[in-house]
């Protein structure tokens, strides 16, 4: 009967493995996507791990940085004393690292196997590509306004907790949809969406089992698949892949050196919150143009006014600071962060550090990609430090003009 037994349960794992297969890999390498020995190697190849969109290809004219020499500043300042930089872009195990002054690069430098050609994963920093995108879709009139119920684009939310609540509110972060972003916790929400993808859930039927919990408008807490649905109204009004899209409209208008792609699901819908992976150079592209006000050369490429809304917190729920009417200490505007006091610059932020950080004061861009393996342990610790670092150095540039 022993023997029997064993025949049996090995024909069903080789009939499970035959069909299930795929799915189980996907789980597998979901798994152990950040473990700290593989992070750094993972995040620059998403593409051997996960379906990914066909290539964003580099722009017809591509953008070179005119450089400058800098040399970083030593120290930044941090919990009320100067601490090492060197060792903080170790600590925070740093990937790549640009600094722009005035449209000029004046730092270059990358750690763990990257390269000016590497695909790095941007996560949320995803985001605010996708505002961008929704605010030239508004310029051209493919969405009549943001005040619109997004239920008015997509019919087949009603009945799901996006019923009803408008564009803007989705942007803002605002949706009252109840979600537990926390992926220290492998129950949360968010890690719920990654194991039901990686069987073959698509993001749209993921994103309808989400519930309301709040009146929209009201309450700001981070939700990502708030922009996954963003994601699905811009292909929707467009009629285009978010990556055609993205091309025509930004990426070849402001110089993109480098290929790029997204992650998809099974049905190739793009992964809006968080799948866009690109080079370093070309994601500090990105900032300059928001420093730039939308405008590249002599171009207007992003409306200017949703440029400042982008980075304006216009609702007491959006403001930086400690707030019962807010889930986080920093402020927001649509799909960029304002960290606050003061609130001058503002930033795209992506798990496990990744930004685009823009200070119109100093107009400095910085541009960093990292494999913090200890993000999910440190994750304000994190953010407040690097906003420390990426104001220290912006602060040693224009204290040495």
């Amino acid at each position: 009967m022993t023997k029997i037994f064993i025949i049996i349960l090995s024909i069903a794992l080789i009939i499970s493995g035959f069909f299930l297969g795929p799915k189980v890999s996907k789980l597998y390498k979901l798994s152990k996507l950040y473990d700290e020995k593989r992070i750094a190697n993972n995040f620059i190849n998403i593409d051997k791990l996960f379906a990914v969109s066909e290539p964003i290809p580099p722009a017809e004219i591509p953008y070179t940085f005119n450089t400058k020499d800098f040399e970083l500043p030593k120290t930044y300042f941090f919990e009320d004393k100067e601490q090492d930089l060197a060792s903080a872009l170790e600590h925070f195990k740093t990937d790549g690292l640009i600094v722009l002054h005035q449209g000029d690069m004046l730092y270059e430098n990358y750690w763990n196997n990257n390269s000016v050609a590497s695909k790095h994963i941007a996560f949320s920093v995803s985001k605010s590509f996708l505002s961008a995108l929704i605010g030239i879709a508004v310029h051209d009139g493919l969405i009549d306004n943001i005040e619109d119920p997004i239920t008015k684009y997509l019919p087949d939310f009603n009945g799901t907790g996006y019923e009803g609540v408008s564009i803007k509110n989705i942007l803002q972060m605002s949706s009252g949809v109840e979600f537990n972003e926390d992926y220290a916790d492998p129950q949360s929400d968010i890690n719920k969406f990654g194991r039901a993808v990686a069987k073959g859930t698509s993001f749209r039927d993921f994103s309808k089992t989400l519930k309301q919990s709040r009146e929209p408008g009201t309450y700001h807490h981070y939700v990502s698949i708030d922009t996954q649905v963003l994601g699905f109204l811009l292909s929707e009004v467009t009629g285009m892949p978010i990556r055609d899209y993205l091309y025509q409209k930004i990426w070849n208008k402001i110089g993109m050196e480098s290929d790029a792609y997204y992650i998809v699901d099974n049905t190739g819908m793009e992964m809006a919150l968080g799948g866009l992976n690109a080079s370093l150079r070309d994601f500090a592209k990105f900032g300059l143009l928001y420093l730039n006000n939308g405008k590249w050369g002599n171009e207007q490429v992003v409306p200017a006014d949703w440029v400042k809304a982008s980075y304006n917190p216009d609702g007491p729920h959006l403001k930086p600071g400690e707030s019962d009417l807010s889930s986080s200490v920093w402020g927001y505007g649509l799909q960029w962060w304002v960290p606050g006091f003061p609130e001058t610059d503002f930033t795209a932020s992506g798990v496990y550090n990744q930004y685009i950080y823009v200070d119109p004061i100093s107009e400095v861009i910085i541009a960093k990609t990292s494999s913090n393996h200890r993000f999910t342990a440190e994750k304000e610790y994190s953010k407040a430090a690097h906003v420390a670092m990426f104001r220290s150095i912006a602060k040693s540039i224009v204290s040495n003009e």
